[in-house]
């Protein structure tokens, strides 16, 4: 697979994912996912070795007033055949659509097995 092809998959993936987080679709948003899965957020790193295990996590970090998130001003950084990173600015919303939270984060994504999905992030999130 070319760069060109990596790049367009990592942008699909990330595409997918914001899609099944505000969809509130587990199942395809683990697909978005490679297991374990590794997040970095200010100096703390944390890994979910399962998507069960991920989306408990998931539903204390988000919050009660939590909606919706978007992914925006994507950056292509690096690529090769099997790994693109990208820096991407999350914004976080609630059920009013006023913005909660905003930060950069670098995804890493990665084919394992012909299959591309995030395999770790690295965010300023506060969580």
């Amino acid at each position: 697979m070319d760069n060109e092809a990596s790049i367009a998959a990592a942008h699909a993936v990330m595409a997918d994912h914001i899609s099944a987080l505000n969809n509130r679709d587990e199942g395809l948003l683990a697909a978005t996912l490679h297991f374990p899965h590794y997040r970095l957020s200010g100096s703390t790193l944390k890994c979910w070795e399962t998507p069960d295990a991920y989306f408990e996590d998931f539903r204390c970090r988000a919050g009660g007033d939590w909606s919706h998130s978007s992914a925006d001003d994507i950056r292509m950084l690096a690529a090769t055949g099997d790994k693109v990173h990208l820096d991407v600015e999350i914004n976080r919303f609630n059920t009013k659509g006023d913005k909660i939270s905003s930060f950069r984060a670098l995804w890493v994504m990665t084919s394992l097995n012909g299959v591309w999905a995030a395999q770790f992030r690295s965010s300023f999130a506060a969580k």
